[in-house]
């Protein structure tokens, strides 16, 4: 059909009705309203760049830009139009007066309006029409033309763009990605991709490597013009400025490509379908974006274009090939067995030295799904390729072949070149190696059918204590995601210890022989990693460390009743095997010591001898010295217990601190040995550090027992003259306490007693005197205040008995004082009263 087309032109200076106007329509074909025009014309004024000469040369003229433009009008309707500059002859049909324009040049547009629905002639692109020979560049003669039919360009579109496309290499993978991003249907932000040339030709090439690069229907969404000076106010989906202009448009926020400056610097464009498309042009190859079309999958993904490139000899990086693998790998039916031997080929070429990690594992995903489908000269060097790697590369997260992979010629090739740099690798003992390169280094050796028998038992012995300090690891830097995540190399390890008995065998061992030294890490770990322990290998510790999270969850803060389920699981007595003992006190209270109970449960369960094999006598000292005052009772019965059944291997200042918890037991129960304040301060010397609560029940011990009536007269005398102050504060505040004074109020015997100590050494070194005189003032004289007569009586005949007469008449003189100083007072008040 006929298409509509619009011829607009600019008004010459001085032109009636040109002020504040920029042109006006000059033919205007049917079908195109009014309101069509108003906005149409916005995209059809063409502003000259800078520097323009006053009368240009007509090659000044023709190398003047032009502005290319395809647009989308409210109505659903299209517009193809071209804006040149030409001469102002002064004359002719376009002209709107006679004088001459500014410059010596004005501009013409010609358009073509596409209803909606309705294509190009032959169904061509936009863009297409860039090249065509009847773009006018002055209005028909006839006020309005008939309707004229476009034909295409006498030239296809992509013919010369191999050429550009290489010049613009730099700049290929950026500008195609952003075009592909305009292009889409809900990416249009309304600010345009620029594309800075110093030719718009070239912005119309970039055009045409877009319409052979992206689907078509991107192709038709994407809306451009080739020049204008105000990028920021289009509204465009792709523009094309001049270098004069790039930065004002970089100032407004735009995306903007200088292609016609400076190569920029190689970047790391993560666009793996942009870098792959670029690799394609710059191997001058467009066919195989048909070719990538016909193959399933997102009209963006990477794969589908990678895997045509491989197949086509095209070389592609490593993201790009680990595309290609990936999509191969999910659908392993859609390859012929051409293609596939080819992608195969490219995948593994020799020559490639940038291999990554994503790409091995998409390798190894291929083989996975090609193993079995395809003959095995096909995946045979992707087997290869996989091994090599994770000998020589370190890839611990690879996916390795099955065993079967390496029967016949190909295996004993590639066991004969890694089978010596496995073994070298395993055998050695002294350089840094994580879980995961052994892991893989031992399953790389199953596969390729490398003995290391000999190798083993060290290879593990050092393996079985790297789990759990790894593990560890991991969890402290947060590279999992909690307690109950799995490590990094646990699934590999899994596989390992499925694949090889010998090697399950051997690590379980281990790891049973070293959860006692560190059962709390052990069960950890096996939180984390289930191990497959459920044979016929013993395994005690190793059990009970599996069995303790449920015992926990389900008993609670039961320790004990944790501690004998715990103790079950390991289906061994404590007697026959002693580490048990060790094994379950250090899972049930890894971070604390026992209480005095569940400490004497410990000693009950066992006989001395087993504690001393496993070592968890310790923990029973530290029940013993970390008890509260409230448990010193019990904890002194301990300590009595512990130091009869350790008597060597206590030492210390443990040993000092439960002689002097048994002391404490003695003082209050017993007969203890003479020396009673020294051996305090010595016990509590030699147990320094010694525990705060500890002290306090010692020194309370010895007070009590100092108060007491029946004490021996030495250890009063020896306790006075050691003049140590802390000692003797504890016995000030002992005696000041409401039992000693309530004992003083109704024991008279007892209050004379206290008389007695309290004036008998009245030069008893400095700490004693005032102490002592105090007490007198402030504990017995109120308690002998409050005495009826005759029990003041009996006081005073009591201290005459027990010491001498001057003794009795030294209470009655003090006695007397009190008395006499409380008539005084109650005379002073009546009198003060009267």
């Amino acid at each position: 059909m006929s298409l509509a087309q619009v011829n607009y032109t600019s008004a010459a200076p001085g032109a009636e009705g040109s002020e504040g106007a920029a042109g006006r329509f000059t033919a205007v074909g049917a079908g195109v309203s009014s309101a069509l025009l108003a906005e149409i014309e916005p995209l059809l004024r063409h502003e000259l760049p800078g520097g323009v000469p006053d009368r240009p040369s007509d090659s000044e003229l023709r190398s003047l830009p032009q502005a290319f433009t395809y647009a989308v009008l409210s109505d659903g309707s299209r517009l193809v139009a071209r804006s040149a500059p030409v001469r102002d002859t002064g004359g002719g049909s376009d002209s709107a007066s006679g004088s001459v324009s500014r410059q010596g040049i004005r501009f013409h547009a010609h358009a073509v309006h596409l209803p909606p629905g309705v294509p190009l002639p032959g169904d061509r692109l936009p863009v297409e029409a860039w090249r065509s020979p009847l773009w006018v560049s002055t209005t028909p003669a006839g006020a309005i033309p008939d309707p004229l039919t476009l034909p295409p360009g006498p030239t296809a579109v992509s013919e010369g763009l191999d050429d550009f496309a290489v010049s613009r290499g730099p700049w290929l993978a950026a500008v195609l990605a952003d075009l592909r991003r305009a292009s889409e249907a809900e990416a249009f932000d309304g600010r345009p991709v620029v594309l800075v040339e110093r030719q718009c030709a070239d912005v119309a090439r970039w055009l045409g490597l877009a319409s052979v690069t992206l689907p078509r229907e991107g192709v038709e969404r994407l809306t451009f013009t080739t020049y204008t000076r105000r990028p920021g106010s289009s509204a465009s989906r792709v523009v094309g400025v001049l270098p004069e202009d790039a930065a004002a448009a970089r100032a407004a926020g735009l995306r903007v490509h200088e292609c016609a400056g400076q190569a920029p610097v190689a970047g790391t464009d993560d666009d793996v379908w942009a870098t792959t498309a670029a690799r394609i042009w710059r191997s001058r190859s467009p066919e195989l974006f048909r070719e990538a079309r016909e193959l399933p999958g997102e009209p963006f993904a990477a794969g589908p274009l990678a895997v045509t490139a491989l197949c086509a000899g095209v070389a592609l990086g490593p993201d790009g090939r680990a595309a290609a693998a990936g999509w191969a790998a999910d659908r392993p039916y859609t390859l012929d067995a051409k293609r596939t031997g080819q992608l195969v080929e490219a995948l593994t070429s020799p020559g490639i030295d940038d291999r990554t990690g994503l790409e091995f594992d998409a390798a190894g995903r291929l083989f996975g799904a090609l193993e079995g489908r395809s003959p095995a000269s096909v995946t045979a060097p992707l087997a290869a390729m996989l091994v090599t790697e994770a000998v020589r590369g370190g890839n611990g997260s690879l996916e390795l072949p099955r065993r079967d992979a390496f029967v016949g010629p190909e295996g004993a090739e590639v066991a004969g070149r890694l089978g010596p740099e496995i073994l070298t690798e395993l055998a050695d003992t002294v350089g840094s190696r994580s879980v995961a390169r052994t892991v893989q280094l031992l399953r790389v050796a199953r596969l390729l059918g490398v003995d290391g028998t000999d190798l083993l038992p060290g290879v593990v012995a050092r393996l079985a204590p790297a789990l759990l300090a790894e593990a560890a690891q991991e969890e402290v830097e947060g590279e999992d995601e909690g307690p109950e995540s799995t490590p990094a190399f646990a699934p590999a390890l899994l596989e390992l210890l499925d694949e090889q008995f010998e090697v399950r065998t051997a690590l379980l061992g281990a790891l049973d022989r070293i959860a006692p030294q560190d059962p709390g890490a052990v069960a950890r770990f096996l939180e984390r990693v289930t191990l497959p322990f459920t044979g016929t290998q013993a395994l005690p510790h190793l059990r009970m460390c599996a069995e303790v999270p449920g015992a926990m969850a389900t008993l609670g803060g039961d320790r004990a009743a944790v501690w004998h389920r715990v103790l079950r699981a390991a289906g061994l007595s404590p007697f026959a095997e002693p580490l048990v003992l060790r094994t379950a006190v250090g899972l049930v209270w890894e971070d604390r010591a026992p209480t005095v109970e569940e400490a004497r449960l410990l000693l009950d369960a066992a006989t001395s001898d087993s504690h001393r094999a496993a070592g968890t006598w310790a923990r029973l000292v530290d029940a013993a010295l970390g008890a509260s005052a409230a448990g010193t009772d019990e904890a002194a019965g301990l300590a009595h217990d512990l130091l009869r059944g350790y008597p060597t291997e206590i030492g210390g200042r443990e040993r000092a601190g439960l002689l002097l918890l048994d002391l404490i037991r003695e003082l209050r129960t017993g007969a203890p040995e003479p020396g009673w304040a020294e051996r305090v301060r010595t016990l509590c010397a030699r147990a320094e550090p010694v525990e705060p609560a500890l002290r306090e029940q010692a020194y309370a011990a010895l007070v009590e027992r100092l108060l007491a009536p029946d004490r021996p007269g030495a250890e009063l005398y020896d306790f006075v003259h050691g003049d140590d102050p802390d000692l003797i504060a504890a016995y000030d505040r002992t005696a000041r306490t409401e039992a000693v004074r309530t004992r003083l109020r109704t024991q008279p015997a007892y209050a004379a007693d206290c008389f007695t100590v309290w004036t008998a050494h009245p030069h008893a070194g400095r700490t004693w005197p005032p102490v002592a005189a105090a007490l007198l003032e402030e504990v017995l004289r109120p308690a002998v205040r409050a005495m009826a007569a005759e029990d003041v009586a009996e006081v005073e005949a009591t201290v005459g008995r027990t010491g001498s007469s001057g003794r009795a008449d030294a209470f009655r003189t003090w006695n007397r004082v009190s008395t006499l100083g409380r008539l005084g007072r109650r005379i002073a008040g009546r009198v003060r009263r009267g």
